[in-house]
C-alpha cells in the first residue's frame, strides 16, 4: 500500500461517525415535547421510510436521528416514561453501542415485537403513528394488539418527529432519473407493463398502485439515485388494465430524453396529483400490496372511493425471475468485479500481510479498485471490512472511532459489492492475516461444507429458500453451531441488493424459487469478542431438467461470483471427495475466467492459489 493510496479520497463511501448517543437524550426530549403538545402516552418510529425502503434517504432516518441506531433494520416506541428499542439479531451488539442506555432500552426482535409492547401498554393510553410509514399489514398486527390492551392508535400528519426535528432534517433527494437501455433491461416497459395490463383486466381489477421504488425502476426501465447505494427513484405510479400509466414524480428528477423514452402510454405527473388520479378510479376494484406499500395509499384509495384488492405488487415476481438479457449482463458484471476483487484478494495476501492497514484502509483500496477498474455506478452497499471481534458482527460497518488496524494470528472479514448497468455483485471474502489457528480452519470448513451443500442442491418445482436453508447450516448444526442472520437473499440486475420474495432463511417464505432468481448463498459462523467467517457468492436458480436416469425436473444453482477462496483456512482432510472437486472445479473455472484479466503477478498468485486441493 503506497502513501498516495491512503490519501486519496473515496468516491462513494465515508466513515465518520454520523450518529452519537447523546442524542437519544435531546432527540428523544423533543419528540416527548410534541407527544405532550398531541396528548400522546406513546409514538411509534419504525426503520422504514413512505416507500418501505431498506436503505434511506438522509431526509428519512428517522429512527436514527431519534435513537443513534444506525442499521437497516428496527423500530422504536417512544412514551412519556421510556423509550424502547427493538433490532434483529444481525445488530445485537451495534444496536447497545450506539444508544444511551439511560434512555433507551434495547430489545431484540427474536421472540419479541412492537405489538408485545403495546399489549403491555396502560389501557387507555393513546400511541401515535404515521400511517404513510407502516404497511397495512403490520399496522394490522398493532391495532389488533392494541385493541386487545383497551390501547388507542392514532394516526397523526405531519408526523411529530418530523416537527421536532425541524429545519435541520435534511431535504428530500431529486436525483436524476435516466432510462435503463433495452440492451441491459432485455424488455421493454411496454411489454412488461402490457402483461401486467392483461393479468390485472383477467382478474376484475381496473389498476394498479405501485409504489415500490425497485418496482417503479423495473417497471419503466428507468433508474434514478434518490436511495443510497441503489439506483432507485422515488414516485408512485398507476398502472392500468389498458397497460397505459401515470408515473408521479418531482419535475426536478426528469431528465433530457427521458419523457421519450417513457413513451405516449405514460403520463408524467407530480407526486400532488396521486389523489385526483385515485379519484378518476372510484367504484373500481384497485391492486395494492398490503407488505411494500404503506397504510396511507391504502387510505388514500378508501378515501377516494375505490375498492382496494390487497395483492402481491404485480412486479414483485417478473422483476425477480430475470430474463436471458439480465442473466446474460448480471455473469458479465461479475466477471469483471471477480477480476477486481482477485486483485484485491492478492494484496491482502502480500503487501497487507506487510503493511498491517486498518480496517478503513482494506475498505478504501478495494473501492478504489473498482472505481479504477470502470463502469462502477456505485456500490451496492457500505463495505464491511472487519478485523477480528469486528468480524464476528455480521452488519459491523467501521468508522474512525471503531477502526481496527489488522494484526497476525486473525481473520479479515471483507463483505463488498458494486453497482454496474448491467449487474448489482455482492460477495464475502473471509481471509487469514498471518497464521491461522486450528480453530479458525475447522469452523472456516464447516462453513465451507453448508456452502458447497447449497451450491450444488438440486431442488423441485415448489421448493422454497426454506426448504433449503437447513442444506447450509447442516454442518455446523451438527457440532453445536449456528447463525443468526439469513443464508441468503435476492438480488436485482442494478437494483437493490436486497431484493424479495425469494429468501433462504429459517423464516418461512412462501414464494418457490423459480427460473432466473437471484440469491446469495453465504453461510457464517461468529465468535463473540473474537472473529468472524462468512463465504458468499450469488447464483441463479437454473431451468428445471430431468437428471439422467431420474423421472422428475429438477432446478438447481449456476454460480455468478468468481474470487478465490481462501485455501489457507481449508482443512482439507475434512472435505469429501464431491466437495474437494467442487472446490477444484471452482477454482479453475475461476481461473479461466478472470485470470486473463488480471495483472500478470496477480495471474501466478491466482494460479497458486486455485491449483487443485
Amino acid at each position: 500500500m503506497t502513501p498516495d493510496t491512503l490519501s486519496a479520497p473515496t468516491a462513494f463511501q465515508q466513515f465518520d461517525v454520523t450518529t452519537h448517543p447523546s442524542q437519544g437524550v435531546t432527540h428523544v426530549a423533543a419528540l416527548r415535547s410534541e407527544m405532550r403538545r398531541l396528548e400522546l402516552d406513546g409514538f411509534i418510529v419504525p426503520h422504514e421510510d413512505e416507500h418501505q425502503n431498506e436503505y434511506l434517504p438522509d431526509a428519512n432516518e428517522r429512527l436514527a436521528w431519534v435513537s443513534g441506531f444506525t442499521g437497516s433494520a428496527g423500530a422504536a416506541i417512544v412514551f412519556q416514561d421510556k423509550a424502547v428499542l427493538y433490532a434483529d439479531g444481525r445488530y445485537t451488539l451495534q444496536s447497545r453501542e450506539q444508544t444511551d442506555q439511560s434512555v433507551w432500552e434495547v430489545k431484540d426482535f427474536h421472540g419479541t415485537s412492537l405489538a408485545d409492547e403495546i399489549t403491555a401498554t396502560s389501557s387507555g393510553a393513546v400511541i401515535g403513528y404515521d400511517a404513510a410509514l407502516i404497511s397495512p399489514t403490520s399496522l394490522n398486527a398493532l391495532l389488533t394488539a392494541a385493541a386487545s390492551a383497551g390501547v388507542t392508535l392514532k394516526s397523526l400528519s405531519p408526523n411529530p418527529l418530523d416537527v421536532a426535528w425541524g429545519a435541520a432534517r435534511p431535504s428530500q433527494p431529486a436525483a436524476p432519473i435516466v432510462p435503463q437501455p433495452l440492451e441491459f433491461a432485455g424488455i421493454a416497459s411496454a411489454d412488461k407493463r402490457g402483461q401486467i395490463a392483461r393479468n390485472l383486466k383477467a382478474n376484475g381489477q381496473a389498476a394498479a398502485l405501485i409504489t415500490a421504488p425497485s418496482s417503479l425502476a423495473w417497471l419503466f426501465n428507468i433508474r434514478g439515485g434518490d436511495v443510497i447505494r441503489s439506483p432507485l427513484p422515488l414516485g408512485q405510479a398507476v398502472l392500468k388494465d389498458d397497460g397505459s400509466a401515470e408515473l408521479f414524480i418531482e419535475p426536478a428528477k426528469i431528465t433530457n430524453g427521458l419523457l421519450e423514452w417513457l413513451g405516449n402510454e405514460v403520463s408524467v405527473r407530480t407526486p400532488g396529483e396521486v389523489a385526483a388520479a385515485l379519484g378518476a378510479l372510484s367504484g373500481r376494484s384497485v391492486l395494492i400490496d398490503a407488505n411494500l406499500s404503506s397504510a396511507y395509499w391504502l387510505e388514500a384509495l378508501q378515501s377516494a372511493g375505490a375498492k382496494p384488492f390487497l395483492a402481491d405488487d404485480p412486479c414483485m415476481l417478473p422483476k425477480a425471475c430475470k430474463n436471458r438479457t439480465e442473466i446474460a449482463g448480471t455473469k458479465a458484471a461479475h466477471i469483471r468485479d471477480g477480476a477486481v476483487l482477485t486483485e484485491f484478494l492478492h494484496w491482502v495476501a502480500t503487501e497487507a500481510q506487510e503493511t498491517l492497514p486498518t480496517e478503513i484502509e482494506v475498505a478504501k483500496k478495494l473501492e478504489a479498485m473498482r472505481v479504477a477498474a470502470g463502469g462502477l455506478k456505485d456500490l451496492s452497499f457500505d463495505t464491511i471490512s472487519g478485523f477480528g471481534p469486528h468480524g464476528a458482527l455480521p452488519h459491523y460497518r467501521v468508522t474512525t472511532a471503531s477502526d481496527l488496524r489488522i494484526a497476525p494470528g486473525n481473520l479479515l472479514l471483507v463483505d463488498s459489492g458494486g453497482q454496474y448497468a448491467d449487474g448489482t455483485t455482492d460477495v464475502t471474502r473471509t481471509m487469514a492475516i498471518g497464521t491461522p489457528t486450528a480453530e479458525h480452519r475447522r469452523m472456516f470448513t464447516l462453513v465451507l461444507k453448508g456452502h458447497i451443500a447449497l451450491a450444488t442442491a438440486r431442488f423441485p418445482a415448489g421448493t422454497t429458500g426454506t426448504h433449503l436453508d437447513i442444506l447450509a447450516r447442516q454442518y455446523l448444526w451438527a457440532e453445536g453451531f449456528d447463525y443468526d442472520h439469513g443464508t441468503g437473499h435476492g438480488v436485482g440486475v442494478y437494483l437493490g441488493v436486497h431484493e424479495g420474495p425469494q429468501r433462504i432463511a429459517k423464516a418461512l417464505n412462501r414464494y418457490a424459487l423459480q427460473t432466473g432468481m437471484i440469491v446469495s448463498n453465504e453461510p457464517g459462523f461468529y465468535k463473540e469478542g473474537d472473529f468472524g467467517i462468512r463465504i458468499e457468492n450469488l447464483q441463479y436458480v437454473t431451468e428445471a431438467v430431468i437428471p439422467k436416469g431420474g423421472e422428475r425436473a429438477m432446478h438447481g444453482f449456476a454460480n455468478l461470483t468468481w474470487a478465490p477462496i481462501d485455501r489457507s483456512l481449508i482443512m482439507v482432510e475434512m472435505l469429501s471427495p464431491a466437495e474437494r472437486q467442487y472446490m477444484d472445479d471452482y477454482h479453475a473455472e475461476v481461473t479461466r475466467l478472470v485470470g486473463p484479466m488480471v495483472k500478470p503477478d496477480v495471474r501466478a498468485w491466482l494460479d497458486e492459489v486455485c491449483a487443485p486441493l
